[in-house]
């Protein structure tokens, strides 16, 4: 339940409070970074696996995962010659909850 203001009975927040979030979800709304956060909501990947599964280049993914991480939903840890990414945004988990429900095959709303 949101906190909700005790004079006027509505949410606490203005349009100005939504302006990140809003960016946020622009950055989100894209196929191939849907599908990013996706993968990696069910484990770590460096940026070729991550290109491989969503079959564009390295290059290409790697402007994905940055976008991903200056909103703060994705965080980097080397490893050797390796970068992996991983989720930082738990509430990513129930968004993308949401979204598959809605939108993937064979969940319920779409059948």
């Amino acid at each position: 339940m949101e906190p909700m203001n005790q004079q006027s009975g509505k949410p606490l927040g203005s349009v100005e409070h939504f302006t990140d979030a809003a960016e946020c979800l622009r950055t989100l709304a894209h196929p191939v970074r849907l599908r990013i956060v996706q993968l990696l909501l069910h484990g770590r990947y460096t940026v070729g696996e991550i290109a491989k599964d969503c079959e564009t280049p390295d290059n290409v993914t790697s402007e994905h995962l940055r976008l991903l991480q200056r909103c703060g939903f994705l965080q980097s840890e080397r490893e050797g010659r390796f970068v992996y990414y991983q989720v930082a945004e738990p509430h990513l988990q129930q968004l993308m909850a949401c979204i598959e429900g809605r939108f993937l095959p064979g969940s319920t709303k779409n059948e």
